[in-house]
């Protein structure tokens, strides 16, 4: 086997230089790594600055032979591009590293494309240039360690993690399959409730709550981010499907907790005053009204349509005989 490089830092091949990839690229080249970039955009200005090696030509990146190639590609990007990179052209103890928002998609990409010979870490770091702008410190990192030989290339992974356990993260080791469950109940709920909301056009007021001021903020947060992010989320998270089926039970079950409050508030209105006899024969119009629905402008409206629309007998007589006397 090829001996690593020595020492403490790593040469880092980032795949994908665009805003993550140059977030991650910043802080890593401030703690002494030699960072190189590639991508099918042209960043070569933007890592000039930064004093990146940049490479539009695959075969040209992994002659550079890194010890971590570091995809920072959009979910949906990622197979094309894992595909077309030219591996045989890298170390055969090459350690390949993701950062995406979903966990199995790519596990099961690396150990189906890659030679066995290559090491795998799946990663998320839970932050992004936004909140991580200023520090690190506190901010979950998750980590799988899918397929890592022993001895130095051991060795190498733990340096690679010690990048962001070094700056504070909170670093969290646990499967694939077990961050993609937490996800779709924590981070593609997030973006789902965000967008939603995002669709209502909320203004801030001069009488914002806190609680509605972290909604603006939710909205602020998710609308930054693509709706091709938002898709790979749902599309690559196996588990996404029954959390979007799971909050609109829950809607619904609200909506109709609602709507059982609403019916026994406007039956006690429209029978207050009303006889036993006459009750009985009154058809139930809030169940009537509601079951034809589907929101609450419309089913109140309806309740009232339609107790206009009733007679009450009780009137009638009364009415018959004042007219009369």
């Amino acid at each position: 086997m090829e001996e690593l490089q020595s020492g403490n830092k790593l040469k880092i091949g980032i795949v994908g230089f665009g805003n993550f990839g140059q977030f991650l690229a910043q802080r890593m080249i401030s703690q002494g790594h030699k960072v190189l970039a590639y991508s099918r955009t042209d960043y070569k200005d933007v890592a000039h600055t930064m004093g990146v090696p940049f490479f539009r030509d695959a075969d040209d990146f992994c002659e550079e032979h890194p010890e971590v190639v570091l995809l920072c590609t959009s979910i949906l990007s990622t197979e094309d591009v894992l595909k077309l990179l030219p591996v045989q052209r890298l170390k055969r103890n090459t350690l390949f590293v993701d950062v995406l928002s979903v966990k199995e998609f790519p596990q099961k990409l690396f150990l189906q494309v890659l030679p066995q010979e290559f090491d795998v870490l799946c990663t998320h770091p839970m932050f992004g240039p936004e909140s991580g702008k200023s520090s690190w410190v506190g901010l979950p990192f998750v980590y799988d360690k899918v397929r890592i030989g022993g001895g130095s290339r051991l060795e190498r992974c733990d340096k690679f993690l010690n990048i962001f356990g070094s700056e504070g993260c909170r670093m969290v080791e646990m499967s694939c399959a077990e961050h993609d469950r937490y996800a779709a109940g924590s981070q593609f709920i997030t973006h789902t409730v965000g967008r939603v909301l995002g669709k209502l056009a909320l203004e801030s007021t001069p009488i914002n709550t806190k609680g509605y001021e972290t909604l603006l903020g939710l909205v602020e947060n998710t609308k930054g981010d693509s709706f091709e992010l938002y898709y790979g989320l749902f599309m690559y998270n196996q588990n996404a499907t029954e959390e979007l089926e799971r909050l609109e039970l829950a809607f619904d079950s609200i909506k109709k907790q609602l709507f059982g409050r609403l019916h026994d508030v406007l039956r006690q209105q429209l029978f207050e005053g009303v006889g036993m006899k006459d009750r009985k024969s009154l058809p139930n119009i809030v169940e009537d009204a509601a079951h034809k629905s589907t929101d609450f402008a419309t089913a109140a409206s309806n309740v009232v349509a339609h107790s206009k629309a009733t007679p009450n007998r009780s009137s009638k007589k009364s009415g018959d005989n004042n007219g009369s006397s």
